[in-house]
């Protein structure tokens, strides 16, 4: 193969690698990526209108306290999305899920900024029973932009011995949504990071 056709070759290859898939740059200078963040189920707990808020917590809340944060990208993999809204909501230690109270425990939402980053505070959640068997601790998302599809989704934890059994989290396409906790600093503040990457409508 001669240099100018390695050169053109070159360009249509992987330009690099996410956390989710390859991200390609085409000939006319545009990216292209696999990187689309898979779907879950919503599950019955879901609530609409959760408070507009970043902070899950409150005082007297039993939890090991988290850090939930990522950015949010547009198809191409590399673009972050500014005003994309982030829901999340979850159970308590206890696996219970408040459905009905007007304080939404565990519950929130806010608008990424124009780095397309959103952060929750919150507590590593609890498990509860699904028939015979016990969910893995897991975080619900929901997250809408206006000229993305719409994406609704769980993360688990790795390490979590439910995860196996379980029909959602032990799929294929639920692996790089069972993501690792790390202490981030000196002083052993735990936090989990997930970017999410949405599909052009």
């Amino acid at each position: 193969m001669d240099r100018k056709k390695f050169i053109i070759t070159s360009s249509l290859t992987a330009f690099g690698l996410s956390t989710f898939g390859s991200i390609i740059k085409m000939p006319d200078g545009k990216f292209n990526g696999d990187c689309e963040t898979t779907n879950d189920i919503l599950g019955p707990f879901y609530r609409s209108d959760a408070p507009i808020r970043s902070n899950l917590t409150s005082e007297g809340l039993i939890g090991t306290r988290i850090e939930l944060k990522g950015k949010v990208y547009k198809s191409d993999c590399i673009t972050p999305l500014n005003n994309a809204l982030v829901e999340i909501w979850h159970c308590n230690t206890k696996g219970e899920y408040d459905n009905e109270s007007k304080d939404f425990n565990q519950r929130g939402r806010l608008m990424t900024n124009n780095k397309g980053e959103y952060s929750f505070l919150t507590i590593l959640p609890g498990k509860y029973m699904n028939g015979e068997l016990y969910r893995p601790a897991h975080i619900h998302y929901r997250v809408t932009e206006e000229n993305s599809k719409e994406l609704i989704s769980q993360i688990y934890f790795k390490g979590d011995p439910h995860i196996e059994k379980d029909p959602w989290a032990s799929k294929k396409n639920a692996e790089l949504r069972i993501l690792e906790i790390r202490p981030e600093d000196v002083n052993g503040n735990l936090t989990l990071n997930f970017d999410i990457y949405l599909k052009e409508k």
